[in-house]
């Protein structure tokens, strides 16, 4: 078993299987800037590995396989939005090191699966997930375009009506549902989740390695198409948003436990907001004091 601070890997079935376990349970394995580059290097290493023949990737812990992107490490960019352009590298690194992987990789859906999180499964060739899970897409309810993979896929494996469906309402989607959607391979009671992983290792180890490597190259096809027309675009529009009201609300809705003021961001567009003498930003035209650093907007009512 190797650590690499908030990731493990373990090798198993004579070293023909990594497991990757995002470690990070007390944030229900939010992903942040470490633990992306994590799952870089270990996908990384697995593609290198010439005994390697099947990757599994989970959460520690019961609670999440991931909850997608660590909102205090998000919360930062709003002093600095630049810097969430490197943040989003170390996410598409992750992503991509996931996706180019020879072998075939398993989402062993352990969790809660949320945002990022269902991006990372998506990007996996294959899931199985325990009977109590849910999945969801939150971007549109905390402000951030789901861009790192849902946007681009979800369509290809669920359809485009359920792909609008879960980005735009963000409902969770039970085990059972997203199975019947074509969102994950296998539903199984928890006892059982890791039988079925060791079943279909078995599986994928009885096939030949080559062209299993090739196949997966073919597959690939329409996921490669959409991410490569689409993410350079994200990223930088998702930058330049990353310090907006939008998200500013989002995380403090989130930080706060209350709802987003979906209303007063309507608001703002409609009527318009003033700029803050403090830092520069526009705050709505009813906000008596700026929610991003909290100096007084004079003459608001």
């Amino acid at each position: 078993m190797t650590n690499a601070g908030s990731v493990r890997v373990v090798r198993d079935r004579g070293g023909r299987r990594i497991t990757v376990t995002i470690d990070r349970p007390d944030v229900l394995n939010a992903l942040d800037a470490a633990t992306l580059d994590g799952l870089r290097d270990a996908f990384t290493e697995a593609a290198a590995d010439l005994r390697v023949g099947v990757v599994v990737l989970t959460g520690a812990g019961d609670r999440a396989f991931s909850t997608g992107a660590d909102l205090d490490e998000q919360r930062s960019f709003l002093a600095r939005r630049s810097d969430y352009w490197s943040w989003m590298g170390h996410f598409i690194d992750a992503i991509d090191a996931i996706r180019d992987c020879p072998k075939p990789v398993i989402a062993r859906l352990n969790g809660i699966v949320v945002g990022g999180g269902n991006e990372l499964n998506l990007a996996c060739d294959l899931a199985v997930a325990a009977d109590d899970i849910d999945i969801r897409q939150v971007g549109p309810s905390r402000g951030s375009v789901p861009a790192g993979g849902a946007t681009q896929w979800l369509p290809i494996v669920i359809g485009d009506r359920r792909a609008r469906e879960m980005l735009l309402l963000n409902r969770p989607i039970g085990a059972a549902e997203a199975l019947e959607w074509g969102l994950i391979n296998r539903v199984v009671p928890r006892p059982e989740l890791d039988a079925a992983i060791d079943d279909l290792t078995e599986e994928l180890l009885a096939k030949m390695p080559e062209i299993v490597r090739a196949t997966k190259a073919q597959l690939h096809f329409w996921k490669d198409l959409s991410w490569s027309l689409t993410v350079r675009h994200a990223r930088e529009w998702l930058t330049i948003h990353a310090d907006s009201a939008e998200v500013a609300e989002g995380l403090a809705g989130f930080h706060e436990k209350r709802p987003v003021d979906h209303e007063g961001l309507r608001d703002m567009l409609e009527v318009g907001g003033r700029t803050c003498p403090g830092c520069g930003r526009t705050a709505p035209g009813g906000f008596r004091f700026c929610g991003y650093c909290g100096v007084s907007l004079g003459g608001a009512e």
